[in-house]
């Protein structure tokens, strides 16, 4: 009866620990997403429902780059290399994207800046990346970006020698069999409500 129940045990044990790998799998990519987002590491842009109130003088190059993965048949450019801003400013761009096939694709776009430290004060507004982009076989479709540079980047140590901002945009196919993509959606809202804890906590003053 002690063999039985030492085998249920180890069953069971084992059992949990493939769940929790299992889950933990699960989770790695919308929580390091989330933390990107947070704190802005690997060059993660924020982003915003409004402008900022205040404009700067000093003005920030803005570069574009876009890219395609190796298994999407799209052309993706951005028509513009380069707009220069004042910082606290909008600012707006746009991208190409055309079909090269006989078949309706789906595409979403992960992105970046660079320098990396300035994907904190990166915000955009409206964004083709923000949701997924079919295009019919053959089809071209011109997509804008609009975005500010937070004015808090002025008072930040070590923002000063920020001259010029590249955002980069890297296209990749969305199917059925893309797990990542798909397990990514399925607890954005999860991730969208820790966002806005973590900006109402900002948000309170210090009575410490």
């Amino acid at each position: 009866m002690k063999k039985v129940n030492r085998m249920r045990i180890t069953a069971l044990s084992s059992f949990l620990v493939v769940f929790i790998m299992v889950g933990a799998a699960y989770a790695a990519v919308p929580l390091y997403k989330l933390f990107c987002q947070v704190t802005g590491f690997a060059g993660t842009t924020q982003k915003a429902n409004s402008l900022p109130t205040d404009i700067s003088d000093r003005v920030i190059r803005v570069q574009f780059d876009a890219n395609v993965g190796k298994n999407l048949p799209w052309d993706f450019s951005p028509l513009q290399r380069e707009v220069s801003i004042k910082i606290g400013e909008e600012g707006i761009a746009f991208y190409t994207a055309k079909n090269l096939t006989n078949k309706h694709i789906k595409g979403s776009a992960v992105f970046n800046v660079t320098p990396p430290k300035a994907g904190y004060y990166f915000n955009k507004i409206d964004c083709f990346c923000f949701q997924e982009q079919t295009l019919a076989p053959g089809e071209e479709i011109k997509m804008p970006v609009t975005f500010f540079i937070n004015p808090e980047i002025i008072e930040e140590p070590g923002m000063d020698d920020i001259k010029i901002i590249t955002l980069s945009y890297t296209f990749f196919e969305q199917n059925d069999d893309n797990q990542d993509l798909k397990r990514d959606s399925s607890i954005d809202l999860f991730n969208n409500m820790l966002l806005k804890s973590y900006a109402l906590r900002k948000k309170e003053p210090n009575n410490g």
